[in-house]
C-alpha cells in the first residue's frame, strides 16, 4: 500500500518563484532592523556617528548578500 503526503504538479519553476519571494522577506526586515536601530545609536551617540555608519553598511551588505543567495539558488538547483 502507498501512501502519498503531498503531490506537487504543475509549474515547477513557479515554486521556485515563490519561494523566493518569501525569502526576500528575511533581508527585508534584517535591512529595516539595522537601519531602525542605527538611526536610534545615532540619536543617542552622534559622536560615534564613524562607527555605527560603518556597522550600518557591512550589516546592510550581509543581508543583501543573503537575499542575492536566495535568488541564484532556484536556478542553481532547478532543473
Amino acid at each position: 500500500m502507498s501512501m502519498t503526503l503531498a503531490a506537487v504538479t504543475g509549474d515547477l519553476k513557479a515554486l521556485g518563484s515563490i519561494g523566493y519571494g518569501l525569502a526576500a522577506i528575511g533581508p527585508g526586515v534584517g535591512v529595516g532592523i539595522i537601519f531602525g536601530n542605527g538611526t536610534q545609536a545615532l540619536a543617542r551617540q552622534p559622536e560615534a556617528a564613524g562607527l555605527i555608519r560603518a556597522n550600518q553598511i557591512l550589516g546592510f551588505a550581509f543581508c543583501e548578500a543573503l537575499a542575492l543567495i536566495g535568488l541564484v539558488m532556484p536556478f542553481v538547483y532547478g532543473s
